[in-house]
């Protein structure tokens, strides 16, 4: 390739930065939940040096969503992908998210949640393991445990098919069955799980918990458990790979929405 010299008095043009990364978290009134998160954001910036990677809330703690996004256009950010710390599509990603984006003053996609991929099963299969789980056999070799995925719930169809993908993806991984069970919203609890799996013949049952840091749902998820149960996700590596895969994915698939200001006449 033939290299052609730039104009003697030409100045390079500056390179646009990438459009910011906002990690919506949910809010939590348990303080570890919100410097949980801030940790997993600082995995996301060590893996992707340049970019600019923000926190968001929901609710309950600050910065708040609109916060964020108003700061981001303040200091000139030219656009950016929020990405949800959800794993379903509830009612804060079909409705709260996209509500923020359309009133910010900036041009923002919205990726799609965690939702069902190798990725969070590789952090929850890490999270069970660290717990000392494993799958027990009978006398002929078959494996006899069972798992139940705990999630927060919702009453949102969709998000609770979500969490059944999830469940069907850490199955095949583990070999054993995996049941959904949901803090709130939706049917079974966990002890409702167990009972069933029990009922199956499965009596040895561990519980993996989808939720991303400690909190309120998770504490009660565990305290409900019979045996052994994985901790919350938390700054897991392949959580925040899973993050940046989402903001990747809404770059190359999703269209930006224009904000406020960028709807508003010159």
């Amino acid at each position: 390739m033939t290299a052609y010299p730039t104009h003697p008095g030409a100045r390079p043009r500056p390179v646009a930065p990438p459009p910011a990364l906002v990690v919506v978290a949910h809010g939590s009134r348990d303080p570890r939940a919100p410097a949980t998160v801030r940790r997993l954001l600082e995995r996301v910036r060590a893996l992707r040096p340049g970019l600019p990677v923000h926190l968001g809330h929901i609710e309950l703690n600050a910065p708040l969503l609109p916060d964020t996004l108003d700061e981001l256009a303040t200091h000139g950010a030219g656009s950016a992908v929020l990405v949800p710390l959800l794993f379903g599509r509830g009612h804060h990603v079909t409705r709260d998210i996209p509500g923020a984006a359309a009133a910010a003053p900036l041009p923002t996609r919205v990726a799609g949640p965690l939702g069902a991929h190798p990725l969070l099963v590789d952090a929850l299969h890490a999270r069970l393991t660290e717990a000392g789980w494993q799958a027990p056999r009978d006398a002929e070799g078959r494996r006899t445990g069972a798992v139940v995925l705990a999630s927060a719930g919702s009453r949102a169809p969709a998000s609770r098919a979500d969490t059944e993908r999830i469940a069907g993806l850490l199955a095949a991984r583990l070999g054993v069955p995996v049941v959904p069970a949901y803090a709130s919203a939706a049917a079974p609890t966990v002890p409702e799980a167990v009972r069933a799996l029990a009922a199956r013949g499965r009596t040895r049952v561990a519980v993996a918990s989808c939720f991303t840091a400690p909190g309120r749902f998770a504490a009660a998820c565990a305290k409900a458990a019979p045996g052994t149960v994985a901790g919350p996700l938390g700054t897991h590596p392949a959580l925040a790979r899973l993050l940046l895969h989402r903001y990747d994915r809404a770059l190359r698939t999703v269209s930006p929405v224009a904000g406020v200001a960028a709807l508003a006449p010159a």
